[in-house]
């Protein structure tokens, strides 16, 4: 039953979801990673070595803001960064892998925890509004309110169903 699943989900919108979910983790497992990297060095050097590779204007008003910021990261706060970020990550994946199984505890995880963020994107776009933010911000609605819905189609179809067949999800 579960290997059929793994090669044929009987929803494709939920295993879409999960790979979504997978590939947010894998990009915040590179982030931690990174973060990691960064312990025990001076970043403001590192940032300044980057955007000297990179050409940049070192004088501009982004490098500057970015230079000021990074002065005052230091290696508790690059730790509490990475456990935050490695802890995302592990939630992203059992999101994941509870969605390609066709998990009703996994579609009510990741609607939860989809619409915890939605008010910070709003925050965002609210202050600058860029492409990559409207589209985040769109995907993830879109995400929300395709769970709720088969959420509700699930649980419409359960409330009919033979009650030992619940206990099977």
């Amino acid at each position: 039953m579960i290997l059929k699943r793994l090669t044929h989900p009987n929803d494709r919108w939920l295993a879409l979801i999960a790979v979504y979910k997978f590939l947010q983790a894998m990009l915040l497992v590179s982030v931690g990673f990174g973060a990691l990297r960064l312990m025990h060095r001076d970043i403001a050097d590192v940032l300044i070595g980057l955007v000297t590779e990179m050409r940049f204007h070192t004088d501009g008003r982004l490098v500057s803001f970015l230079l000021d910021k990074a002065a005052s990261v230091d290696d508790p706060m690059l730790r509490r960064i990475t456990a935050f970020v490695f802890v995302y990550a592990a939630l992203g994946l059992v999101e994941g892998i509870g969605l390609y199984l066709e998990k009703l505890w996994a579609e009510y995880f990741t609607a939860i925890i989809t619409a915890s963020f939605l008010p910070l994107e709003v925050f965002e776009i609210s202050h600058r509004i860029t492409w990559f933010r409207l589209g985040l911000f769109a995907v993830n609605f879109a995400v929300l309110l395709y769970l709720l819905a088969h959420i509700g189609k699930t649980t419409a179809r359960r409330g009919h169903s033979h009650p030992h067949r619940e206990s099977k999800q």
